[in-house]
């Protein structure tokens, strides 16, 4: 009896130690992230920390891991593997504390970059407090990237019509001279003239009309009347078959 009574006060020892550390490593992890107080920044347009000119992106922001000065901020890119620069800080206050990372601008030119001024913690009244840079960046208006429209071919352009050249002095000559225009020589001929034309001979006397022939021409044929004719002897053959039957 007595040693199972021991190994169960055993196995709770164990158990309580280990659930000690477990309470003990999370309090440090979030003792950690409130001693650096790291800050994940996101601009959508160039941003000035005292010198340190940022581009357009996403950056984190910590403090040194020192207790004598706790105003020294390290930007580091997003993935937190590059160092972009350290920079010093002077102390900084505000009344109203916000459950949200808060950052405070100066006023600078147009088209210079954005200049940070101040930087709070979630919860924090104080707060890190940047120089006015020295240089500020001079910058384009910039605008947030916007979707690229459609590709429109553009329209053809027509040509600017020249200008007419000048006219060109054309000098003028004398007109030709036509030859004189020489008159045709007659040359006389030893030709007889022509002998007149002979004398139509007396007309020769019309001939006489021919007399009309004294009988018409035969235009029919005898054929209608043999067929006539054999028509009507049939017709008294029948007559005398039906008087005198045989």
């Amino acid at each position: 009896m007595k040693s199972r009574s021991t190994n169960r006060s055993w196995v709770k020892s164990v158990a309580l130690c280990g659930l000690g550390l477990a309470a003990c490593m999370f309090t440090f992890r979030a003792q950690g992230d409130e001693w650096d107080k790291k800050t994940i920044l996101t601009v959508d347009q160039p941003i000035q920390i005292t010198d340190t000119y940022l581009d357009p992106g996403t950056y984190v922001l910590k403090l040194a891991n020192s207790s004598n000065d706790r105003h020294i901020v390290y930007i580091f890119n997003e993935r937190q593997n590059h160092l972009i620069n350290t920079v010093m800080a002077i102390p900084n206050y505000q009344v109203r504390r916000t459950g949200k990372s808060e950052f405070v601008f100066w006023e600078t030119p147009p088209g210079t970059a954005r200049a940070m001024r101040a930087w709070f913690y979630p919860g924090d009244n104080f707060g890190q407090e940047f120089p006015y840079p020295k240089n500020l960046r001079q910058v384009a208006s910039y605008t947030p990237a916007a979707p690229a429209p459609l590709a429109v071919a553009p329209a053809p352009v027509a040509p600017a019509p020249e200008s007419p050249a000048p006219p060109v002095a054309l000098k003028e000559e004398p007109p030709a001279q036509e030859p004189p225009t020489q008159e045709p020589v007659v040359i006389a001929q030893n030709t007889p003239p022509p002998p007149p034309p002979p004398v139509a001979a007396e007309a020769a006397p019309a001939p006489a009309p021919a007399e009309p022939p004294t009988e018409l021409p035969k235009t029919a044929t005898p054929y209608p009347l043999i067929g006539l004719g054999g028509l009507l002897s049939l017709s008294l053959y029948a007559l005398i078959r039906t008087r005198h039957p045989a």
